[in-house]
């Protein structure tokens, strides 16, 4: 897992070329000028969705993918995120391979994402998005990169 904030995205030259270009690519475009919507980059070897939501209180179902690597970029709003590893995971809730999702029960820490921030999740990482960062809701905007390993 990488957390960080946009303007960092030199920092991460070393990892693999699709990555680079999708950071690259969230770092360049504008994004308010798009509908919520797939997008296809490279096929479905690099593409990205964008969503708006509001922000639950729980997400007790961390989920975690085996073809695609996640970047997760908050356009707006602010989120709180539980992360853990996949290993440390002690149950399997619901598999849907054909969308590539696979849902657990486990330990995850808790991290709060704002605008400007990204988070790359590979497949050894779990992840519960959407959780209110207090109380109540918030409305999100967030574009979600899928790039294949």
């Amino acid at each position: 897992m990488i957390l960080d904030h946009i303007q960092n995205i030199g920092n991460y030259s070393f990892l693999n070329a699709p990555v680079v270009r999708a950071l690259e690519y969230l770092q360049k475009t504008d994004f308010a000028a798009l509908a919520d919507s797939t997008y296809e980059v490279e096929g479905r070897d690099l593409f990205y969705f964008l969503q708006s939501y509001e922000t639950k209180p729980r997400n007790d179902t961390p989920e975690a993918h085996r073809k695609y690597i996640d970047i997760q970029y908050i356009l707006s709003g602010k989120e709180k995120m539980g992360v853990g590893q996949l290993d440390t995971m002690t149950g399997e809730v619901e598999a849907r391979p054909d969308g590539d999702i696979w849902f657990y029960h486990g330990p995850v820490d808790e991290v709060n994402l704002t605008a400007g921030m990204f988070i790359v999740l590979f497949p050894n990482d779990v992840h519960a998005p959407g959780m209110s960062p207090a109380e109540g809701t918030n409305a999100v905007r967030k574009c979600v990169f899928k790039v294949r390993v």
